[in-house]
Formats: C-alpha cells, sequence, structure tokens
C-alpha cells in the first residue's frame, strides 16, 4: 500500500487508480480547509503543496502523491500563524472566506521563496499578479490580497501580534472556517439530482425502480409534481447512495421517455408572436421569481409578461414630446437601444444542502442567505412542527442573491434523508452551478431622453424586457423612478419568458442594467448640451447624499485632468456614472445581548455571507461596553437563534444594528442595577470589572421604527413615489418582509480606462467610487465590499458572458474555464470614499453597502470607453470584437 505525508503525518493512499488527491484530503482525511469548486484546476481553492510545490489536487491523481510531502491549508503555520495568514487578516483580504485557503497556500509559497531570495523587498503588483493568476475570488477580496501579499513579503508581519478586523478572519485563513460542504455525519450519504435532458416535454414514462435496485443506493426520491418539464436542468428525481460515484451510477439507470413539445429560447424568440407558449394560465404559478420581492399582477401574451408600467408619470406626455422631437430631428433627443448579457452568480461554495433526522426532528445545514425564513420554509412544505426543524449555515461561501430561498438541493436532501432514514448531503455541481443556480438576466433596455432646451429634463422613457427564463417578477425600467427627476417618464417593464432555467436576484437585481442603459443616455446628453457630465447630474438629480458625491467626484484630479481628443493605439478616457438601491429593512428582526459566565454574548438567526455581519454587530457591542470585539461572542448561523434578517438588499446591518443597541442600552441598565460594588474610581475598564461580576442577564430587542427625519431633504423614496409606491411598498411587506426606509443610498463612481484600438483590449487603471450610506458600522469591511462590488461590476461589463445552444437549450457555458469572472490581475487600483452623513434618523446611522456600489461600474465603464475611443458600446459584456466591430463602423461611416 503507497502512502504519503501530509501535514508530517503519514496517510495511507487508496488503490483506487480514479482516486483524485482532492478526494483523498476532504473526504478520507477530512482537512476540508482544502475546497472542491471547478474541478477543472482554474480557479485554485483546491491548492496544496506537493514537496513544496503549489499543485491543484483537484486534478492529481491521489498515486501521485505516493512517497511525497504534501502540505494543506491547516499545515500552515500550524505551530504558529504564518505572515501571509496574519497579513490576510489584518487586510482583511477575504470576505466569505471559501477561497482563502487556496489563496493562503500559494501566496505561502511564493512568499517563502521571495523572501529566501529577495529578502524584504516589496513585490510588485504585477509580481504579485501573477503568481496568484491561477486563483479565483468571486467577492472580488484582490485589493486586499494585494495589500496583504506584500506587506507579508515585506517583512511587516513577521511578528506574533496581529489585529484582524474580522472576527472570524483567524478560522478562514487557518481552514478551520466549515462551510454546509463540509458537514460529515456518521453514515452520511450523497445525493445527486436527475435532471431534465429536454427544453420543452412532458413526461410519458418514468422507471426509478434500475436505480433502486443498484448496490449502495439507499433512496430514490420523485421531485417533480409536474409531468411537463420546461427547461433544460429542471429537477425531476434524486438518488441517495453510500458515495457519489454510485448516485451517479444510481441516476444513469432510472428511465426517462420523453413527448418532446415545441420549445422557445431566449429574449428575441420568446417576443415572437406565434412563439410556443412556456406557462399557460393553468401553470402560470410554476414560474420562478427573478425578484427580492414579491411582485405585483400584470398581464400576459403569450410568452410577455407586462407591462408592469407602476412607475410612469405622464406617460402620454412622454410619447407626444420624444415623438415630436424625433420628427424635428431635434440634436438634443438621445434615444438609444442597450443590452446587457447574463450574469451568472457564480459562487464558490455550491448551492448545498445536509439533511439529517434525529426522531421526528430535522436539522439541515445549508448554505443559505436566510437560515431563519428556510427554517420556516421547510416546516410548511415538510407540515413539521417549527420547533422541531433547525437550519444551521455556520459560514457560507458567498451567496448574492442566489441562496435566498429554498433551493432544490434542500428539498431533495430532506426528502432522501428522509426516506433513507440516514443523514444526506446533496451539493451543486460546478455545471449545475452555472447552469440551473440562477442569474442575473440580459435584457433589452431602450431609452429616450429628452432635455428641454433649456437644460433641464424634459422627459426620460425607459422600456426594458428582460430574458427572465422561466421566471418573472424583473424590475430595470422602474427602477429609473427614483433618480433624475423630470417632467414626464414613461417607464415600462416586461419579462419574456422561455424555456431557459429561471433567473433569481443577483446583487441589486435591476439595479445595473437601468444604470449601464440610463446613466450612458445621460452621459450623451451631457456631451449634446457641451456640459460637464459631472454637473448635468448635479443640476437634474437633487438628491442631497448624490449631490454631495458629485463634489467630491468633480474634484478628483483624475477628472479634472482628463484629455480629449486622443490619438494612436492606447487610448485613455475617463467616465462617470451614478447609481443608487433602496434602504431596506426587515421588521421583526430580534437581537439577544446577554451576560452569561461573566462574558457578553450577543444572538440573532442572520447568516454571514462573508460582508462581516459577526464583526459589525462585536464592533458596536465592543464599542458600547469599552471592549475589544474579540472579547464579544457572537452567535449567528442558526435558525433557534431570535429571529434575524436574511442577507439580501442590503439590509442586514440596518436590521440588526438598531436593536442591538437598544438591547445593549437595557442591558447596561441592568447590570447597573444589580451591581452590589460599583467600579474603583479612575478604572479605565468599569464595565468590563461589572460585567465579570455580573450574574447572567438577557435582553432582547426588536426592530422598531426609524425616528422622524433629520436630515433636511431625506425622503422615502415610496413616498416620491406617490400612490404606487403606496402598493409597492405593500407588497415589499405582504411579500418579502422588507420595509423602505427614508432616504437613498447612493454611488458615485469615476473610473479610467485604457483602450488597445488594434486588438480592442479594455484595461482598467483605477477606480473612484464615492458612496452615501450613513455611517460606516465597520470600516475595514465596508471598504471590501465595496472593492468586491465593483469587481464584480467589472466582471459584468467585461467579461461574464451565458453561451446558449439556441435550439436544444443546453447552457455551454458548463465550467469556470468558459465562464470568466474577473481574476487578481483584472483588479484595478480601487479608492473608496465614504460619505457617512444622510441617515440620522437611523438608530445607529448605517445603511447597506453591497447593491449600490455595484449598480453604476457597468456604465462608468463604457463612458469611459466613449471618453477613450469616441464610440459608444451599448452591449455588454464590451469584449474586444465588439469594440474593434464599433471602431471599424465608425470609420465606414
Amino acid at each position: 500500500m503507497s502512502t504519503m505525508t501530509i501535514n508530517g503525518r503519514v496517510e495511507a493512499l487508496p488503490d483506487d487508480p480514479d482516486a483524485l488527491l482532492i478526494d483523498v484530503v476532504r473526504d478520507q482525511l477530512r482537512l476540508t480547509g482544502t475546497k472542491l469548486v471547478c474541478g477543472a484546476g482554474v480557479c485554485g481553492a483546491c491548492t496544496v503543496l506537493v514537496d513544496g510545490a503549489p499543485v491543484a489536487s483537484c486534478l492529481m491523481p491521489a498515486q501521485a502523491a505516493a512517497g511525497k510531502s504534501v502540505t494543506s491549508v491547516e499545515g500552515i503555520g500550524a505551530a504558529s500563524l504564518h505572515a501571509v495568514q496574519k497579513a490576510f487578516m489584518a487586510h482583511d483580504a477575504l470576505q466569505c472566506g471559501f477561497c482563502t485557503p487556496g489563496f493562503i497556500v500559494e501566496a505561502a509559497a511564493f512568499c517563502d521563496r521571495w523572501r529566501a531570495t529577495k529578502g524584504t523587498a516589496v513585490p510588485s503588483r504585477e509580481e504579485i499578479g501573477a503568481a496568484l493568476s491561477g486563483h479565483l475570488c468571486r467577492c472580488g477580496a484582490y485589493d486586499g490580497i494585494f495589500r496583504a501579499v506584500a506587506d507579508a513579503c515585506a517583512g511587516r508581519f513577521d511578528g506574533n501580534d496581529v489585529a484582524a478586523p474580522r472576527i472570524e478572519a483567524r478560522d478562514k485563513v487557518t481552514g478551520a472556517a466549515k462551510y454546509t460542504v463540509d458537514i460529515r455525519h456518521d453514515g452520511q450519504l450523497e445525493g445527486v439530482i436527475l435532471r431534465s435532458r429536454e427544453a420543452h416535454a412532458r413526461i410519458t414514462a418514468l422507471d426509478l425502480a434500475p436505480a433502486r435496485a443498484l448496490s449502495g443506493v439507499a433512496a430514490v426520491a420523485l421531485l417533480a409534481d409536474d409531468r411537463v418539464v420546461r427547461y433544460v436542468g429542471e429537477p425531476i428525481a434524486a438518488v441517495a447512495a453510500k458515495d457519489r460515484k454510485s448516485a451517479l451510477a444510481a441516476l444513469a439507470a432510472i428511465n426517462v421517455t420523453y413527448e418532446r413539445l415545441p420549445a422557445v429560447i431566449g429574449l428575441d424568440a420568446g417576443r415572437k408572436d406565434d412563439a410556443p407558449v412556456v406557462f399557460d394560465k393553468a401553470s402560470r404559478k410554476r414560474a420562478g421569481n427573478v425578484s427580492e420581492a414579491g411582485g405585483g399582477p400584470a398581464p400576459w401574451k403569450q410568452n410577455v409578461r407586462g407591462p408592469t408600467a407602476a412607475f410612469s408619470q405622464r406617460a402620454g406626455k412622454v410619447r407626444s414630446w420624444v415623438n415630436e422631437a424625433r420628427q424635428a430631428g431635434s440634436p438634443l433627443l438621445v434615444e438609444a437601444t442597450f443590452r446587457t448579457g447574463t450574469q451568472q452568480h457564480t459562487c464558490l461554495e455550491p448551492h448545498a444542502a445536509v439533511a439529517r433526522f434525529v426522531g421526528d426532528r430535522l436539522t439541515v445545514h445549508a448554505s443559505s442567505q436566510w437560515v431563519f425564513h428556510l427554517k420556516e420554509q421547510i416546516a410548511k412544505r415538510f407540515k413539521l412542527d417549527h420547533d422541531k426543524v433547525r437550519v444551521i449555515a455556520d459560514h457560507v461561501g458567498g451567496g448574492f442573491g442566489s441562496k435566498s430561498s429554498m433551493g432544490v438541493e434542500t428539498i431533495a436532501a430532506i426528502e432522501l434523508a428522509r426516506a433513507a432514514k440516514a443523514p444526506v448531503r446533496v451539493a451543486y455541481d460546478r455545471h449545475e452551478e452555472l447552469s440551473v443556480a440562477g442569474y442575473r438576466p440580459a435584457a433589452e433596455v431602450k431609452v429616450a431622453l429628452l432635455p428641454s432646451e433649456q437644460g433641464s429634463l424634459k422627459a426620460l422613457s425607459v422600456t426594458a424586457h428582460a430574458d427572465t427564463g422561466a421566471a418573472i417578477n424583473s424590475t430595470i425600467a422602474g427602477l429609473a423612478r427614483l433618480i433624475y427627476p423630470a417632467e414626464a417618464k414613461a417607464l415600462s417593464d416586461f419579462d419574456v419568458i422561455s424555456n431557459l432555467p429561471p433567473g433569481s436576484a443577483f446583487r441589486g437585481p435591476g439595479g445595473p442594467p437601468m444604470a449601464f442603459a440610463v446613466e450612458q443616455a445621460v452621459d450623451e446628453a451631457a456631451r449634446r448640451l457641451k456640459v460637464d457630465p459631472i454637473a448635468l447630474r448635479k443640476r437634474w438629480d437633487p438628491d442631497p447624499n448624490r449631490q454631495r458625491l458629485y463634489d467630491w467626484a468633480a474634484g478628483l484630479d483624475v477628472w479634472r485632468n482628463r484629455k480629449a481628443g486622443q490619438s494612436g493605439r492606447y487610448r485613455r478616457g475617463v467616465g462617470v456614472a451614478t447609481g443608487y438601491w433602496l434602504y431596506l429593512w426587515q421588521p421583526k428582526v430580534k437581537v439577544e445581548v446577554a451576560v452569561r459566565g461573566g462574558r457578553i454574548i450577543a444572538s440573532t438567526a442572520t447568516q454571514d455571507i462573508g460582508t462581516g455581519t459577526r464583526s459589525v454587530i462585536a464592533d458596536a457591542v465592543a464599542r458600547e461596553f469599552d471592549l475589544e470585539p474579540h472579547e464579544i461572542e457572537v452567535r449567528i448561523g442558526d435558525s433557534s437563534l431570535p429571529e434575524g434578517p436574511g442577507s439580501g438588499g442590503s439590509r442586514v446591518t440596518a436590521s440588526v444594528l438598531p436593536p442591538t443597541l437598544l438591547a445593549i442600552r437595557k442591558l447596561k441598565a441592568a447590570i447597573l442595577d444589580q451591581a452590589t460594588r460599583k467600579p474603583a474610581p479612575g478604572s479605565n475598564a468599569p464595565w468590563r470589572e461589572l460585567i465579570a461580576r455580573s450574574a447572567d442577564i438577557a435582553v432582547t430587542e426588536t426592530r422598531g421604527e426609524d425616528g422622524k427625519n433629520t436630515a433636511p431633504g431625506v425622503r422615502s423614496p415610496l413616498r416620491d413615489a406617490g400612490f404606487i409606491g403606496i402598493i409597492f411598498g405593500w407588497m415589499m411587506r405582504r411579500f418579502s418582509n422588507i420595509v423602505v426606509g427614508a432616504g437613498v443610498p447612493s454611488s458615485v463612481q469615476v473610473i479610467e480606462v485604457e483602450v488597445d484600438t488594434w486588438l480592442g483590449h479594455v484595461r482598467v487603471l483605477n477606480v473612484h467610487t464615492g458612496l452615501a450610506v450613513g455611517k460606516v458600522a465597520a470600516p475595514a469591511l465596508a471598504h471590501s465590499q465595496a472593492c468586491g462590488s465593483v469587481i464584480q461590476g467589472l466582471g459584468y461589463a467585461l467579461y461574464e458572458a451565458r453561451e446558449l445552444d439556441p435550439i436544444s437549450g443546453d447552457v455551454l457555458t458548463a465550467g469556470m474555464e468558459d465562464y470568466r469572472i474577473p481574476g487578481i490581475s483584472d483588479t484595478p487600483e480601487i479608492n473608496v470614499h465614504f460619505d457617512e452623513a444622510g441617515f440620522d434618523h437611523v438608530l445607529g446611522n448605517s445603511v447597506g453597502i453591497g447593491e449600490v456600489a455595484t449598480v453604476p461600474t457597468s456604465p462608468a465603464v463604457a463612458n469611459a470607453i466613449h471618453d477613450a475611443i469616441g464610440v459608444r458600446l451599448t452591449e455588454i459584456p464590451i469584449r474586444p470584437d465588439r469594440i474593434i466591430a464599433a471602431l471599424k463602423g465608425r470609420t465606414a461611416a
């Protein structure tokens, strides 16, 4: 029997020639810090050292490690933290943390080589980027990673002490953090899902018996409740077996017979009058939901649902004024059609669930953005008592909107666990993640913008058709309601349903495609009016938060010093764009702050998907008690705790911080009331002494309404939207348990690019992002969130595209080698400016960051490209071939 030495221990290797090194490390040895993500050697999450050299363990046969020394992340700094680990902690060079172990292993090896040959010289960004180019971070933690690796190589973290702004940072840099895919119970089975091979068909026969008969198969469950499948990948059944190989063999044994039905694939085909209908009237309730809120009624015609013209104002005037301007040939009328591509969430931790019954009690570990709501959904679907269901998500490897509700992976895991009477794990593979796990719908957005002769905004028309697949409830055009007041607006949204997997909410749903279109139209209007683009926005947009950001942006050197009319192969341009998101918070949220055993414990049933919720709570409590954050125990990620918010809509901080502060006030009073001995005079830590002597006390507070607005000009977005806004607000409460608060979180971005006019390549040089989101609760983590949002926006603008077979409906973008997300070398210098005014009516003064920071990125890039080459790109991703075609078109014209 062959062996390897891993982290200093000799371990046997399996005889199976198909076994990979990652299988041995994760499954046999339970060293779960090493993560399986792409399975193709693209993302770097599975990196280990073999005889000191970094390798992708997802590609290396286990037998190839025979006689070699292997080091996983658990062996990096096992005796004491490596300088790279400390630097990652200090610079918050991580968010969800799922990719972090792979980065740590590679960066530690690079740092050791660098120090051995170059001492404490500082490596350049290019050298660091080249060393880590085989690693991906969907959260976009690259800015911190650059700084961390540079400082570690320079010897700045050779000491023993490190202060980390993120309280779970140590667990993430050492591989100790446990995610749903890492959970392993005794006797646990592996579940897989049988999915439709047809885009539209009726199942005429389904025989599960051959799967049940196979050795190692413990359970088979039917998932389909309708004999009609409407997209490739729609779930039909699930199998649980002793291992994944056996489960896949069982899937292959299931016999399915289809009667193929006419299918329609994509946005253009779905709008045709003679297109096959995806959902007839009786089946429309089966459509998925691409929104974070419940949708209202809207007319259907064939596969087109809409218009949802809920945010129009004097729409008739818009049409007549635009028609008059068109007929008159007005040079001020801006009309264009913009197209945005499909953006996949590409969470590095796949959608996963582990279900286990103990008697009549069910525990589900889930990669979820809303553990409390998921518990409620499970109890309702499976007719279980709420107090007998528990959902746990200790750490979540990204979500971005795709893990906000009960997914098929959770349903399948529970069904199989109940049938097999054993724990079952269901985890999507990367093809499932890139096909059926949700996406930001592509869209066609038509804009007509008409300034008046005096330079005010007279009319704005936005009509959006979203490519939602087997789903509805998109809002793109409607989001233009709350920016740039005009004399008249006509805003219409349409869902175009087709036989594709359903889209879902994605970070600021509807915001980026709306901004890509509207912000380019505003930029074009500024050009025609011969007005500075920031000055025009400042003129048209009275929002006080954005007014301050416009002043900040106008003062940037990169904006003041931009040059027009460049020539040559490489041309630089600077662009600006504005974005906003709603200030959302969730009612009924409860936070308990308690003294137990002389220690402060804060608890709420929310979860941390990388946004830093643990640290936000710990920092708030620590500040109030004059303690350090690491002295506060924060309990989250468990549905048995007091009701907490979902991680969506940038609402967590605004939902948990106010009740936390209220609970702290009451707990302080209770501690002082029962204290028998007051702190000694002159003590520099009176609360530490009082807490140490205090009896156990617990105080729970509920998130209440905000106080009266005190900032001038702060209004509720719904109040601005009139009667329809009131209806929209009611729907948000009724269907999503979300409140839209007063004030508008806002962002302004200024981006500089360089365009290679020969090859069409765009290099983003620097990004300046200004954010008005109230008081920043955790500055280092807020900076990380802002940078990550920008990087996702750059991916949306320049790289990310899903490819489809237009006939079969298959998603051809099957892996991360096909779907291009930004890497570390794509990361520009990012300057983040926080404007902390504007939300003093909110207890704690803090609102969310994640959504608002990504909305203006794609139009700012497009505007910068136009500034560089004089051509406006109206379709994203802005690929090199599109730039070359646009330049040729201009030359030909």
